[in-house]
């Protein structure tokens, strides 16, 4: 491995950690973890179970259960029965998480354009080109292709 790549490797991690704390702050400010954020953009488009969500998401099913007992608790989110799996219920939002959604997104979106103000579009779209080569690259070593 080339000492650029080395780098770019360490550059991504350090990236993810400063993303994962501006997730944090940005949910936090709406009453939100970011796991929570993310489970329930996860099912915001269609109910999912919670293995479902766990793979979408590529962290554990006792991860995405934890997250999913509190979003009910929390009247975010509600079990609803599963046609086709009767032991494995449907994880849908509430009026109440559509809305708490719909606020840290709107959050987000404001932070992200002050965030990417000084970077133009085309860097963006060719800094994405190189993720999603990687993220094939690494789907091939892992015997993944197409699931990610």
């Amino acid at each position: 491995m080339s000492d650029e790549a080395a780098l770019l490797i360490a550059d991504v991690f350090e990236v993810a950690g400063a993303l994962r704390r501006l997730g944090e702050e940005t949910a936090g400010a709406e009453g939100l973890t970011q796991a929570r954020w993310q489970v329930l953009s996860a099912v915001s488009e269609e109910p999912l179970t919670v293995p479902q969500a766990a793979r979408r998401l590529g962290v554990s099913r006792q991860n995405i259960q934890r997250v999913a007992n509190d979003l009910v608790a929390l009247q975010l989110a509600a079990l609803a029965p599963n046609p086709d799996h009767r032991g494995s219920p449907l994880l849908t939002m509430t009026s109440r998480g559509q809305e708490s959604l719909a606020r840290v997104t709107a959050r987000a979106e404001d932070i992200h354009r002050t965030l990417f103000a000084a970077i133009s579009d085309e860097e963006i779209r060719a800094t994405r080109a190189s993720l999603r080569r990687l993220l094939t690259e690494l789907d091939r070593h892992e015997g993944t292709t197409g699931k990610r």
